[in-house]
């Protein structure tokens, strides 16, 4: 698993959950346990993470079939026999997932060091709260509106502090004023910020990027697929000690959206990424057409209590 990105995701990212979780709710396990035995053969519908998760998988074609790019494992607080519905799901929609973690009623995500993972996407948001206090790389699926189609390419869109870099300069923003803020990042300018939840993911995909740029040098017809572009409220002149912090980390973007308070939902809306992560839920709420991920880190989140609602994940 050291050479490969591994992503993990709930059950409740990768599909529509929302009948079996109102069936979860009615706290009788023996009940859900039968809706699921039931419904074996009736697949999952598609939910928020499922066209992210689709294209990332399909870029295993870049390498060999023994030894791919990406790792998708499933880990769920599912029983390994209401599980089962899972997994004939991801057979049923052809994804290349074969690995899963069932810890009936228990939060998975404890497993992500032992399995080197980048990223866990989940729609629990006291998991994913949790998972972040222990320094753990996670997401907070929101409610969608998305419309997938057949298109292979892959677009990631990240806001840039407290998602792929720390909360160094979030905090003397919610602390004083723009001007504070602009003239802070001015003066650290040379000095690079500290890598954030999702740089480990950010370096995985660079990873695969640079195998797609060794491909179309030796074939004139393949064109990449994955872009990466960094959607954030920094402008001039906050600009740049973001871009020599990416520099000082050795990583690269595609795209640099530097929007000095413009609504982020307009970009997104032209941009269509499969996914964006933010720490901000009112930069998430503003785009519901966009499959979005709240990434609870830093400054930004501490003040706001953790849901403690329990999802069948």
């Amino acid at each position: 698993m050291t050479d490969r990105l591994v992503v993990g995701v709930a059950s409740s990212a990768l599909f529509d959950l929302t009948e079996s979780h109102k069936v979860f709710k009615t706290g009788n396990e023996e009940i859900y346990r039968k809706y699921q035995e039931d419904n074996l053969d009736n697949p999952l519908a598609h939910g928020v993470a499922y066209p992210f998760i689709r294209r990332l998988l399909s870029l295993n074609n870049l390498a060999t079939p023994d030894d791919p790019l990406v790792e998708v494992i499933v880990l769920s607080r599912n029983s390994p026999d209401t599980g089962m519905r899972v997994m004939r799901s991801i057979e049923h929609h052809g994804l290349a997932i074969t690995r899963s973690i069932f810890t009936q009623g228990q939060s998975p995500y404890r497993y992500m060091p032992a399995l080197n993972m980048s990223l866990f996407l989940s729609a629990d948001a006291s998991d994913v709260r949790n998972a972040i206090q222990l320094g753990l790389p996670a997401g907070h699926v929101q409610h969608s509106s998305f419309v997938d189609d057949d298109d292979d390419n892959l677009r990631i869109a990240f806001d840039f502090d407290g998602v792929i870099a720390n909360d160094e300069a979030e905090r003397v923003m919610q602390t004083g004023t723009l001007a504070d803020f602009h003239s802070h990042e001015v003066a650290n300018a040379a000095i690079p910020l500290e890598p954030g939840p999702l740089s480990k993911f950010l370096t995985g995909m660079n990873r695969i990027q640079r195998i797609e740029e060794e491909r179309r040098s030796l074939d004139e017809h393949y064109k990449n697929r994955a872009r990466i572009s960094i959607v954030t409220a920094r402008n001039a002149p906050s600009h740049e000690r973001a871009v020599r912090s990416l520099q000082s980390w050795g990583v690269t973007v595609n795209d640099a959206f530097f929007l000095g308070g413009i609504d982020k939902a307009a970009i997104l809306n032209v941009l269509k990424p499969h996914i964006f992560f933010d720490d901000q839920q009112r930069h998430l709420s503003a785009a519901p057409g966009v499959p979005c991920v709240h990434v609870p880190f830093g400054v930004v989140n501490e003040s706001q209590p953790g849901d403690k609602t329990e999802d069948a994940a």
